[in-house]
């Protein structure tokens, strides 16, 4: 346990000696102890998981770079929405491989995560910017659920309408993913020929996708199309490429009312299909209902602009089954990655690197439109060439693949070739030889290419109608940061606006905010990791699979099931994913007419959410007094809708803390009346090593890998949800049209077959250095840190859930409501003041309104629970003192926090409490401080007074004054 080489006694935030005296202070001798009294018996594992023994830190890494050896590593110019590109060093080391941004949380405490708030900020403006369009949200999962998502929004936006139409020029994989969203939707997809469709035709449509350039590479014009489809008062979506809107007209300009994609050509490699940061931007129109997260401006306590998240920023929480998306996780971090690389290069370093892109794509068009044996699709392009000749197209492949390359083999007689930013004049020559036997090509292969682009072609070669005329990313921001030097010290001047892990433990409840250890993040920057193209040929990717279907075979025996899926690229997409195989199943049975799902008042809201997106509908089971759910009331729902009932969903532990005595028996009801087992994973980290979602008798599970098993949050994404299954519901996991095959009624639920797969690389590591006894021991040392924060400020704040003994499983909710009615106060005082101290507040009123669900997670150490101790200790005195009369019950620390450096140290202070109250109320504050960047943020005045773009804070902040 204590060896250096043993990464458990790293990875754990107590050991030895001091994990004893955590255990003493609870009455205990031994871990196993402890867990005895807190897990039912009846769920325990009566034998350990048989997982391969734990290896060092330096054994795992030389392990899966053997494993990662096995790939191939070619140049793809596949394209099909995927891209080789080049990271900025700057950016690679100080942001991606920085804690300080990848270790975050979510930004729903802005006055501690401005940095965060403002890159995001960045990012709307410059996909409105680019796309033309007035509103964008600030980042979702991918373009094939992005696509989905806008189709969604339509049928939403337009009452009484059902129908939408695909064009099958749309990226394939795109296309499946919208088909297997409208599965359970009652939504009619219609795939073909824009060229030919009749908007009129279909008094139902409610909109209409088209791709721009489309997967072929041909630039087309939409504009009377699209004012056809106006006509019918439906809307026009637009999936398109941020690269080449550097060059191309705006789909804004056109006519399109929802745009789409990926900015995944923004410096971030292709990962074997992610994670990448997809968005969508509207018209002012459709704001309201667009899915995601959405940053706004507001202003803070002291009259200073500040960012924060805006809208429906948790609106399946709040809408819950009525939702319109069961959104959770976005992907902030590769949000945060893309913006960077546009402000470092700047909008002419952008149209730079487009041009020569869209410059070496003319010369080998040009060099095979010279060649007799090929012919080259007609039509306008910015970066990929399609050519062919009949029946030769699998030769051309194969000459390719022998000279280095991967090309896109379109059908029999066609492939197609995208250059992208990696490519070399060297390339182009390489490969137009070897297409048209032609050997006398020659371009410049030096750094003039681009001005010699611009002299030889005075102009794109695409029809001028197809210019971009309006200037994009004119902000200040995009033109301020282009050396490195300034570059370096924006990065570092917003993070140090925001709290993260290598700050302070971030004590959030369901959202286990445990280490991102640095030697388990170390692959995800490895060339043999990250640079594959997800649609390379198999005998390319041989190590990644390897590695992926390894991390698949130890989370089977982790849940107990037979088989993982790794494609939903978040949690919510994994509970889509799970209910969606439900549903299949009872369908394939002759039982489709089964669509009540089950889920207790406490559930997390996107459960609901989901669940209604899977075409369920949603019935509520109580909860008695304790926090369990009411058995009673599940018999009665369950015998109630037998006929119908399809599933149920249930947290375990539960949504309280708790491991419910009666999870058994609830399987059972719900079995014994025809429905399935949807255990969501939010709590898995405290089944892990102790039960198996297989062994309570759950049917399907989804996992965050983000949470249970160590992958960071990124400040609200990546994440990865991945579903097991038991045997029966195997067949109905989601497919992939990449595999080749028949998908057997099971379409893909994101755009790669494997999701975000290079970050499951950090799972890879994080199982092999823990094994099987190192899984378990985090999972009791979770509890006994929850139980020993519990123990330790129950007699301040009522433990407001507890199970046997009064112990609580891996997180406990405080209970202040009492305090904060007779002090006049809200929980939201209690988390700014947290503030105040260095800390990030534990999740509030969810899921009881007015509390605090605190979770510190396996990896804090005594003295950081201490530290924490002593400040809510210290808050609860603060709050007794305006209960009791010694504070003023308007003007106090609690009301005024957090306090920002300018407030305390302005020449005036008016306030009846001291400066050194407000700003060092412990006396370790004074070694180390933690400054919130603002004061109290006014969320109401952000929703009244909506911003979601906007050229600087110092230009926002001219225009208040001016108002004032």
């Amino acid at each position: 346990m204590n060896s250096h080489s043993d990464f458990l006694s790293r990875h754990l935030g107590s050991v030895g000696e001091t994990q004893k005296a955590l255990l003493a202070d609870l009455g205990y001798q031994s871990l196993d102890e402890l867990t005895r009294d807190i897990v039912p018996a009846d769920i325990l594992l009566k034998s350990p998981l048989t997982l391969s023994p734990a290896l060092s830190e330096q054994a795992a890494l030389k392990e899966l770079q053997t494993v990662m050896s096995k790939n191939k590593l070619l140049k793809s110019y596949i394209g099909q929405g995927y891209y080789g590109t080049l990271v900025p060093s700057v950016i690679l080391r100080n942001v991606l491989e920085n804690p300080c941004w990848y270790t975050a949380y979510t930004p729903y405490q802005p006055e501690i995560a401005q940095g965060r708030l403002e890159m995001l900020m960045n990012f709307q403006t410059m996909i409105s910017s680019l796309t033309g369009l007035p509103v964008s949200n600030a980042s979702l999962l991918d373009e094939g659920t992005a696509a989905a998502e806008a189709v969604s929004l339509c049928i939403a936006s337009k009452p009484k309408s059902d129908t939408f139409f695909v064009a099958d020029t749309c990226h394939p994989q795109t296309i499946e993913v919208i088909k297997t969203r409208s599965e359970t939707l009652g939504t009619k997809i219609i795939v073909g020929d824009w060229k030919s469709f009749d908007p009129s035709s279909c008094p139902t449509l409610a909109g209409v996708l088209v791709q721009y350039p489309d997967t072929y590479g041909i630039v087309e014009s939409y504009d009377e199309f699209f004012a056809a489809v106006h006509a019918q008062k439906a809307y026009c979506v637009v999936a398109t490429d941020l690269l080449s809107l550097t060059r191309l007209r705006e789909p804004g300009a056109f006519g399109a009312d929802i745009c789409v994609g990926t900015t995944q050509r923004f410096g971030t490699p292709m990962g074997f299909g992610g994670p990448h940061a997809a968005f969508m931007s509207c018209t002012d129109e459709l704001k309201r209902r667009m899915p995601g997260r959405l940053v706004g401006l507001s202003v803070d306590a002291q009259g200073r602009p500040a960012y924060r998240l805006s809208l429906q920023t948790r609106e399946q929480h709040i809408r819950r089954d009525k939702a319109t998306s069961n959104i959770c996780t976005a992907q902030v971090l590769l949000a945060i990655l893309a913006t960077f690389y546009a402000i470092y290069h700047g909008p002419a370093g952008l149209k730079r690197i487009a041009g020569t892109i869209h410059g070496l794509a003319i010369t080998l068009a040009k060099a095979i439109e010279a060649c007799p044996t090929l012919t080259r699709r007609p039509g306008d392009f910015f970066d990929t060439v399609v050519f062919g000749a009949p029946g030769k197209a699998d030769e051309l492949v194969a000459s390719a693949l022998a000279a280095g390359y991967n090309i896109r083999r379109i059908d029999a007689d066609t492939v197609a070739v995208a250059i992208d930013e990696t490519t070399t004049s060297a390339d182009v020559i390489k490969l137009a030889e070897l297409f048209t036997k032609d050997d006398s090509i020659d371009i410049p292969t030096d750094d003039s290419l681009y001005d010699y682009f611009l002299g030889t072609y005075e102009r794109p070669i695409w029809d001028t109608q197809h210019d971009r005329t309006t200037p994009f990313c004119t902000e200040t921001v995009f033109s301020s940061y282009q050396s490195e030097t300034e570059m370096m010290r924006y990065i570092h001047h917003l993070e140090s606006r925001d709290l993260a892990l290598n700050e302070a433990m971030i004590p959030l409840g369901s959202c286990t905010m445990k280490l991102n250890a640095a030697s388990e993040m170390m692959p995800i920057t490895w060339p043999s990791v990250c640079q594959l193209h997800p649609f390379v040929p198999a005998d390319q990717s041989v190590g990644m699979r390897e590695m992926l279907n390894k991390v698949c075979d130890r989370l089977c025996k982790i849940t107990g099931f037979v088989a993982v899926s790794l494609q939903p690229n978040s949690g919510a997409a994994g509970e889509y994913a799970g209910l969606l195989a439900i549903h299949r199943y009872h369908v394939s049975r002759g039982e489709g007419h089964r669509n009540v799902c089950l889920i207790p008042v406490s559930a997390h809201g996107t459960n609901p959410a989901s669940s209604a997106m899977a075409g369920f509908k949603v019935v509520a089971v109580k909860c008695d007094e304790a926090g369990n759910i009411d058995m009673e009331d599940l018999k009665v729902q369950a015998e109630k809708h037998r006929d119908h009932l399809a599933a149920i969903m249930v947290t375990y532990p539960s949504t309280h803390g708790v491991y419910e005595s009666g999870i058994r028996e609830l399987c059972e009801i719900v079995h014994a009346n025809g429905g399935q087992v949807y255990m969501d994973g939010a709590n898995m980290n405290a089944q892990v090593g102790l039960t198996t979602p297989g062994f309570i008798g759950a049917d399907v599970c989804h996992m965050n890998l983000h949470k249970t098993f160590a992958l960071p949050h990124g400040g609200g994404g990546p994440g990865v949800g991945p579903i097991g299954v038991a045997a029966h519901l195997v067949p109905f996991l989601p497919g992939h049209i990449s595999r080749g095959e028949a998908n057997k009624g099971a379409g893909a639920v994101s755009s790669a077959e494997y999701g975000s797969a290079s970050i499951v690389a950090i799972c890879w590591m994080y199982l092999s250095m823990m094994g099987a006894s190192g899984l378990r021991t985090a999972t009791e040392v979770a509890m006994l840190n929850a139980n020993y924060v519990a123990r330790n400020l129950s007699p301040l704040y009522p433990v407001l859930y507890t199970g046997n003994k009064g112990l609580v499983a891996h997180e406990c909710i405080l209970d202040p409501r009492q305090l904060t009615h007779d002090a006049g106060l809200s929980v939201d005082d209690i988390a700014k003041r947290l503030m105040d101290y260095g800390f990030h507040a534990p999740t509030m009123s969810f899921p009881v309104p007015g509390t605090l669900m605190v979770e510190p997670t396996e990896s804090e150490s005594k003295f950081e629970l201490d530290r924490f101790i002593e400040a809510m200790t210290m808050i609860h005195g603060e709050i007794m003192d305006i209960i009791e009369g010694r504070a003023d019950k308007e003007d106090n620390v609690l009301k005024n926090a957090p306090h920002t450096a300018e407030m305390v140290t302005a020449s005036e202070w008016n306030h009846p409490y001291s400066r050194e109250q407000a700003a060092y109320p412990v006396e370790s504050l004074r070694r180390h401080k933690f400054w919130p960047y603002s004061a109290r943020i006014d969320n109401v005045y952000g929703d009244r007074n909506f911003i979601c773009s906007c050229d600087t804070v110092e230009t926002y902040a001219e225009n208040l004054s001016k108002q004032d």
